[in-house]
């Protein structure tokens, strides 16, 4: 038996831990051990009625994490690998999300969807494109998988979708030697006591910090787990610090912007509504993380007791199985305040110890040092690079997968020696990651390196524009501007914003020139152009990351 389920069968049978679902609502309760019997009986279904075979990819369509627990523990007894498929959403082309889904499933190699409520509907749609499918409460009441099926530690466990910012499906291939590896290693990292420690979360779960993070780590350490659905963050934010004051949370983690969003609710909560004084690690990963949103939302939870100190600046992704590097336990958010103009024409992060007028800088968090079993160096085209010079950051070690599954039959992800490219720049200092920005988003004016975060921060701060609803849009030169302008003759970049004024050309009007004025200022350079459109026009992953390549293209169409 793997690592991985020899720990997975290990807390079932010892920990007194489990899961609560179903807030805030109707909140339940289950044990560990009670969830791995719902997956044994899942599983026996699994082999006898599904035909699930060893190294099996079985997808799986539902919200609910007191389904997905078992059902995703009662894929792996059974020898399969996990796909969380993409959610539709009320806006969802349905026709579209069908042949995509088709797409991926053809990809992985999945003949079964497991349908869990609320996409019960969606069984018709299944059905017309030939794909076959079981209910999740068909699962329940059969006889129990004796053993779990024999896989060794290549077997692949999960199959992690990418967010998708362009058309084309892939899939990470997370081995059982991968997950226990990074699961084992963010145990550690984050001082993980599974007889104390209560972890919270709203975190999707199609998501890898939602699935691995926040279900299969609690499950596989026995952890106690607080577990609602993005949806019901959405609806009411403010259920996150509830939560957490109600359980006595000790660990969470979400994007930079929720972050934002708890701030702005915090600061409206009622005075001694909520003690947040037990959180010790409140994560912040997935999205560049905003030192000013981070600073917004300790200083909202300090009345409630939050500690600064709780917060935990995090690298990681997918292709890492989810965390490559976590700031140091009890440090707070540490920025690194760097020299603008050596960071974006000499590609050298020059630290200012405070800032200095006329001189314009950069302020980049620490994300720690790589968790213990990973490597992370800094290249150029040519060498290695050294401390505090920008270059590709890879990472190496056991955690990191071999493959990806794309439409076009499996890719390497390694060298020859084992480094994965990252495809993101950055640099070390003493021994700790810092992201500048991602390789293909870097807009290149003058011979400089301009980060599209850096201009979007700026444009966010204009009254008028959706916070957290601004993109750079990268153009080379002989592209064409929206509305066949002409095309550019040197490299230069949109801004592309939401705003409840668009339609109103007077208003419009002065956001463009608030956005524009707002860039120059942050960055020195000018955007070819603003562009302003309604709420809920962008488009995003769907774990709610803005695409910047999605954007690109709905300007051109």
């Amino acid at each position: 038996m793997t690592r991985f389920l020899t720990a997975l069968l290990g807390a079932a049978a010892t920990s007194d831990r489990g899961m609560t679902t179903g807030e805030p609502g109707g909140p339940a309760r289950r044990a560990w051990s009670e969830v791995h019997e719902q997956a044994r009986q899942a599983a026996g279904s699994l082999v006898t009625v599904g035909g699930v075979a060893p190294g099996e990819a079985v997808a799986v369509l539902a919200a609910e994490p007191v389904q997905i627990a078992p059902a995703a523990q009662a894929v792996w007894l059974a020898g399969g690998s996990v796909t969380m498929l993409h959610q539709p959403t009320a806006r969802t082309d349905l026709p579209v999300w069908a042949a995509e889904t088709v797409r991926v499933l053809k990809m992985i190699g999945a003949g079964l969807v497991l349908l869990g409520p609320p996409f019960d509907p969606l069984a018709g749609l299944l059905r017309e494109h030939g794909v076959g499918f079981l209910m999740l409460d068909e699962l329940a009441g059969g006889p129990p998988l004796a053993t779990p099926v024999e896989v060794d530690e290549s077997a692949t466990a999960l199959l992690q979708l990418t967010s998708g910012s362009t058309a084309a499906p892939k899939a990470v291939q997370i081995t059982h030697a991968n997950l226990y590896a990074n699961l084992s290693d963010m145990a550690a990292a984050s001082g993980l006591d599974p007889a104390l420690d209560v972890l919270v979360s709203w975190l999707p779960l199609f998501h890898d910090m939602g699935m691995v993070g926040f279900l299969t780590l609690p499950m596989t350490v026995g952890a106690e787990l607080v577990s609602v659905t993005p949806s019901d963050f959405r609806s009411r934010p403010l259920l996150w610090p509830e939560l957490i004051s109600r359980y006595r949370g000790t660990l969470t983690a979400a994007p930079n912007f929720a972050y934002a969003v708890a701030a702005r609710q915090l600061a409206h909560a009622e005075p001694g509504s909520l003690d947040l004084s037990s959180m010790r690690f409140a994560l912040n990963g997935a999205e560049p993380i905003d030192p000013d949103a981070v600073a917004a939302f300790v200083s909202a939870g300090a009345p409630f007791g939050l500690r600064p100190e709780c917060m935990v600046a995090a690298y990681g992704m997918a292709e890492a199985t989810l965390a490559v590097s976590f700031a140091p336990l009890g440090c707070g958010l540490e920025v690194d305040r760097i020299d603008a103009e050596q960071l974006e024409a000499h590609h050298r992060a020059v630290p200012v110890g405070a800032p200095v007028p006329d001189r314009p800088t950069r302020r980049f968090p620490l994300l720690g040092p790589p968790l213990p079993g990973l490597e992370v160096r800094v290249v150029d085209e040519a060498k290695v690079l050294s401390e505090r010079e920008v270059g590709v950051l890879q990472v190496r070690g056991e955690a990191v997968t071999a493959r990806y599954l794309t439409v076009a039959g499996p890719v390497s992800t390694l060298d020859e020696e084992g480094w994965l490219d990252t495809g993101d720049l950055g640099y070390l200092v003493a021994g700790q990651v810092v992201v500048c920005g991602r390789v293909k988003d870097v807009i290149i004016m003058g011979g400089r390196n301009v980060f599209p975060t850096d201009v979007e921060r700026a444009a966010s701060t204009v009254d008028g524009v959706r916070a957290g609803n601004a993109v750079a849009v990268r153009l080379t030169a002989g592209e064409r501007l929206p509305g066949e302008r002409g095309a550019t003759r040197r490299e230069t970049f949109l801004v592309v914003v939401e705003s409840r004024r668009a339609g109103d050309p007077d208003a419009e009007r002065e956001v463009r020139r608030q956005v524009n004025a707002a860039v120059v200022s942050a960055v020195g350079v000018r955007p070819a152009e603003v562009v302003i459109l309604a709420p809920g026009s962008l488009p995003k992953t769907p774990s709610g990351k803005l695409r910047r390549t999605a954007t690109r293209e709905l300007l051109r169409r």
